[in-house]
């Protein structure tokens, strides 16, 4: 015969995995659930190469990006999961300034890039042609 406070302890054990996997799958596993969010990422160079203009970029909630190009504010898509990073369906403001030479490069960069890192204040974007992207939290 069993014990009954035995199989009370297995149902609540059987529970309270069922419980952790469901909430394992809500889990954000892009980088917003990274350390993405909550910061507005300052670029500082392109390649190397001193940013001289502004742009920033943010991730204000679960598979979004958004920021504000040296001319134009930006939105998009990043739903790929944390290491990878794709800008997808960018869409942008219309303004023109004399920085839009700058804004089509940093832009153009933006959709190159292929992985996230976030340590501390810093995040990067890489790709495979060994293109990078860093950013500091302001």
């Amino acid at each position: 015969r069993s014990d009954p406070r035995a199989q009370v302890r297995r149902m609540r054990a059987a529970l309270l995995l069922i419980a952790m996997s469901i909430l394992g799958y809500c889990k954000d596993e892009t980088v917003s659930g990274h350390g993405g969010a909550g910061a507005t990422w300052v670029l500082h160079s392109i390649d190397g190469t001193p940013f001289a203009a502004r742009a920033t970029l943010s991730f204000p909630e679960e598979g979004t990006l958004a920021g504000e190009a040296p001319c134009n504010r930006y939105s998009g898509a990043q739903t790929l999961p944390y290491p990878w990073f794709r800008a997808e369906a960018l869409i942008t403001t219309k303004r023109a300034c004399p920085d839009l030479e700058a804004e089509t490069r940093y832009l153009r960069a933006l959709e190159d890039m292929t992985l996230v890192e976030v340590a501390g204040d810093t995040l990067l974007l890489t790709n495979d042609a060994g293109r990078e992207m860093m950013f500091r939290a302001k």
